[in-house]
């Protein structure tokens, strides 16, 4: 029978984006390609343990909790990760699946995964030097035909951003788009959330809080 390996697997919440609010069984794979320096699971994913998880077993939870799925890391579309990532869109049945990405191999996986499948791919763009702008608008202008791609990204008032953010919405929907405070606290996102909502009022996004952890429930 078909398994996944997965530092974490439990029900909760969707923190964050578009589906913030809704009930979602969370599937955390462990490895990622980057070491964002605000990661708010770093610790989460050097120190905890892979466990191993059926298809079934998932299916079963997904069931019983009336809940959607959120796949998230780590980053789901590295090498190690992509082809489960791939068997637990196309093998569940979910009334909704987010895919929580920094985008490493997000064509590979939408080409990969049916069509007809409820799912939403959040793309959350890293942005730390200006080839990172350069690299993501244009895997942005290459995804930009599909209706399920959204972007959430970490504000954090620089011109890097700034910079990032006048291309992006030239070129993407930006009602499709989630501005969020950077933080690893509730009292540093708060503090950080006056500049996110200048931000959304300037570029006409969206703001987006993270849940999960102003209330704690990841």
């Amino acid at each position: 029978m078909k398994s996944v390996k997965l530092i974490e697997n439990f029900v909760t919440w969707q923190g964050e984006g578009p589906d913030s609010g809704r009930r979602m069984i969370i599937l955390r794979f462990k490895t990622c390609n980057l070491q964002c320096p605000w990661c708010d699971t770093a610790v989460k994913m050097r120190v905890s343990a892979e466990a191993e998880y059926t298809l079934k077993d998932i299916q079963d939870q997904i069931n019983l909790n009336h809940a959607g799925l959120m796949i998230t890391g780590g980053e789901p579309t590295v090498a190690r990760h992509i082809n489960d990532t791939i068997s637990l869109l196309n093998d569940l049945e979910y009334s909704i699946a987010n895919i929580e990405t920094n985008g490493y191999d997000l064509q590979k996986l939408i080409n990969s995964v049916y069509a007809k499948k409820p799912i939403r791919y959040i793309f959350s763009p890293k942005i730390f030097n200006y080839d990172d702008i350069d690299k993501n608008i244009d895997l942005i202008r290459k995804v930009n035909n599909f209706s399920n791609v959204f972007i959430k990204m970490v504000y954090e008032g620089i011109d890097l951003h700034n910079d990032f953010l006048d291309q992006v919405t030239e070129v993407f929907d930006i009602e499709k788009i989630w501005l969020m405070p950077e933080g690893v606290t509730k009292d540093s996102l708060i503090e950080n959330s006056e500049i996110v909502f200048d931000a959304c009022e300037k570029y006409n996004v969206n703001f987006s809080s993270r849940n999960h952890i102003i209330y704690g429930f990841i």
